[in-house]
């Protein structure tokens, strides 16, 4: 089977259920970018693999890469299909149970951290920052169309995750969190 179809050369694509909408659409932006921060996550995730060398972080980033498949899965369904299972609000529990654990272990700060000082950060503040934005892209795209709450939740929740991850990295690297000194 070719990779290409041609089916979007007129600007055009199928949601899951096979409903054809422009490729700018809300629910297509929205998805679009929860793709790229899987990505972000992925590349995060052996990043982190080759400099921690800790099993059990590696698992928690693959199972948000798997979940964030469900999230973008769950915003490309066309309108009254329900191919898709909800996402669990079990994922957010995790998540926040996870920042818990982390925030134990990190010294209390009282300025904003601000990205640099170890590759590996900073690429964990690039996933936060397109997390926020696909955030923002599925509430959008809430207001218009039926989207999954919990799948919202998981957004908002992974964002404080990553910034909480990366401020954890500093320590588990035993590298200089940087902080704005305005």
């Amino acid at each position: 089977m070719a990779v290409y179809t041609k089916t979007g050369d007129g600007g055009t694509t199928s949601l899951i259920g096979g409903q054809r909408v422009s490729k700018s659409d809300l629910r297509v932006e929205a998805y679009g970018t929860v793709d790229e921060l899987q990505a972000h996550v992925a590349l995060l995730g052996d990043m982190v693999a080759e400099q921690l060398q800790d099993t059990e972080v590696g698992q928690w980033l693959e199972r948000i890469v798997c979940e964030l498949m469900t999230v973008e899965s769950l915003l490309a369904q066309g309108e009254g299909t329900k191919y898709i299972a909800p996402l669990a609000e079990e994922c957010v529990l995790r998540l926040e149970r996870q920042i818990d654990s982390m925030s134990a272990v990190l010294p209390r700060i009282d300025k904003f951290t601000i990205p640099g000082g170890s590759v590996v950060c900073s690429q964990c503040h690039v996933a936060r920052t397109v997390c926020r934005r696909a955030e923002r892209r599925a509430v959008e795209a809430a207001a218009e169309y039926e989207m999954d709450q919990t799948a919202l939740r998981y957004l908002n929740r992974l964002s404080d995750w990553l910034y909480t991850f990366g401020r954890y990295l500093f320590v588990r690297l035993g590298v200089a969190e940087k902080l704005w000194i305005p």
